[in-house]
């Protein structure tokens, strides 16, 4: 359940400004769009910025931090399948019955460290992630076009009259699109709050975003800021394994 009041209260919020760097360029796409020759146009926004869509990063995190817990010893739930992510206590797994996936006020249900930073479908999520804007000036960005063409995996040739033609950034800039993650409190006081230490180290594992990756677009790097991470969080971390089960 939201609580309003506790959304207002901005003191208890930790914001932290993250950059991402394009090495080569980036191919976000935008359906549906007009105004180019391009079957798969980049996405912008009103003001006509390029733009990162905060729903990717999100979903691309949460994947990186479940690959890094899963290999910490932590039992993940399976997203994105809904049916999967609620864990009901009357009939879970023996690696979900533990005390660190038990929430206040959800009796009935566990959830595991990723749903407790980044929601499922009864739990909120605790991080609320921006667009990520690139910060050059629309107007000193030239439109790019890159020709491609549909394979039949199949037959491993070309698809006769499947041309088609993406609008990518410019290459080889270095823009830099930036945006806030916004991190609300844990919901379990009483545990180490590990949701900052799995967010960084989920972002340092994250080296290229949007389409043709395999094609060399979207590579990149992060400027992100100083923190700080008390010892006992990566202690909790490390005890994936080691839990008794309740």
């Amino acid at each position: 359940m939201i609580k309003l009041e506790e959304l207002t209260d901005t003191n208890s919020i930790q914001t932290f400004e993250i950059t991402a760097i394009i090495d080569s360029a980036l191919c976000v796409g935008a359906g549906g769009s007009s105004g180019t020759l391009a079957d798969k146009p980049i996405v912008r926004n009103s003001g006509d910025n390029l733009l990162i869509p905060a729903s990717q990063i999100k979903g691309r995190l949460r994947h990186e931090c479940e690959k890094i817990a899963r290999g910490l010893g932590w039992s993940i739930c399976e997203s994105p399948n809904a049916g999967r992510m609620v864990i009901r206590r009357n009939d879970s797994p023996p690696g979900f019955q533990r005390k660190e996936y038990e929430i206040p006020g959800y009796k009935d249900t566990y959830h595991c460290l990723i749903s407790q930073i980044f929601g499922d479908p009864i739990l909120p999520s605790r991080v609320i992630f921006d667009d990520l804007i690139c910060t050059e000036e629309p107007e000193n960005l030239t439109e790019v076009l890159r020709p491609g063409v549909t394979i039949n995996r199949r037959r491993k040739i070309a698809e006769e009259k499947k041309l088609y033609f993406l609008e990518t950034s410019p290459v080889n800039v270095k823009l830099e699109f930036t945006g806030d993650i916004h991190i609300q409190p844990s919901l379990t006081p009483e545990t180490p709050d590990f949701a900052k230490a799995l967010i960084y180290c989920g972002l340092r594992h994250i080296n290229a975003l949007g389409g043709s990756k395999s094609a060399g677009l979207g590579w990149l790097t992060w400027e992100l800021p100083e923190i700080q991470v008390d010892e006992t969080v990566w202690e909790f971390l490390l005890k994936g394994e080691n839990s008794e089960a309740n």
